[in-house]
């Protein structure tokens, strides 16, 4: 592959009657030139596509499982003292609060909106990964293509992160915020972008030359560890989006563990100790 798009672009080669001027040895030079530049470029392509995934997955897996670890091993929080208390059930209120946000609609309607447009998104981006694998049939009560949401959803995560964004460019917000906030935000909205710029192209804008199957392709390779590029993937339009795409995402996973993100996992144990 880095050979037959080395020697396309090489300018004596790509001649079909390479005049005597072509081939002065300055120009014969460059050949070499593009073979190596574009077996850089291969080989960075693969390593971002393969290892980098896998050593992003076991970071992300290795690490988040100590933080937890180290998380809940440390002194327990004293139980609450109440005097009669009443008998709810904690772990449903606890859910709500996790997933509905009740507290932010009241103080902050329209955060909790775009919140609530994000996390639903979310989800439903989350569903469409999975379906690349294969069909999964209890995602299909309501038939529908790959990915879902005709491109919308990523539209709408994409506004909500620039959202999230530019909030903490004014106060109050501003003085609460650190530097990961930002580079968190920065990092996720790439992720969506470049994700979602492949979905457009396919369904907007009729640039098929990447389909689902090729990603299937690609994936299944990756978890059944015999990693295989298909040409699609290293040899078409959007092969640059993908590339960018994953390499955010790798990047993404192995930032997780050390970054705030990790109160995903924790946002439903301590709405239920809130609640007692």
């Amino acid at each position: 592959m880095p050979y037959r798009r080395a020697m396309a672009l090489c300018p004596v080669r790509s001649a079909p009657n390479p005049s005597p001027l072509a081939l002065c040895p300055l120009r014969f030079a460059l050949c070499p030139v593009l073979f190596i530049r574009e077996a850089i470029v291969q080989t960075l392509i693969y390593f971002i596509l393969v290892p980098m995934v896998y050593i992003a997955f076991a970071t992300f897996f290795i690490g988040t499982t100590l933080r937890l670890i180290k998380i809940f091993r440390e002194p327990k929080h004293p139980a609450p003292l109440q005097v009669y208390p009443e008998k709810k059930p904690q772990w449903l209120w606890a859910l709500h609060d996790t997933f509905l946000f009740p507290s932010v609609r009241r103080h902050k309607p329209v955060l909790w909106i775009f919140l609530m447009a994000f996390h639903t998104c979310l989800l439903f981006l989350i569903i469409g990964h999975l379906e690349l694998f294969g069909e999964i049939a209890i995602f299909q009560i309501v038939p529908h293509e790959i990915f879902l949401g005709q491109g919308y959803i990523g539209l709408i995560l994409a506004v909500a992160l620039l959202y999230f964004l530019f909030r903490r460019f004014s106060s109050p917000v501003r003085d609460l915020s650190v530097s990961e906030d930002y580079y968190l935000l920065i990092l996720l909205f790439l992720i969506v972008i470049f994700g979602s710029q492949m979905d457009w192209a396919r369904r907007w804008y009729g640039y098929e030359e990447m389909m689902v199957e090729d990603y299937q392709a690609y994936l299944w390779s990756l978890l059944t560890l015999r990693p295989d590029l298909p040409v699609a993937v290293t040899d078409s339009g959007h092969s640059f989006m993908l590339v960018l795409h994953i390499f955010f995402a790798n990047v993404f996973l192995i930032f997780f563990p050390f970054s705030q993100s990790i109160h995903s996992f924790l946002s439903l144990p301590m709405n239920k100790l809130r609640r007692g």
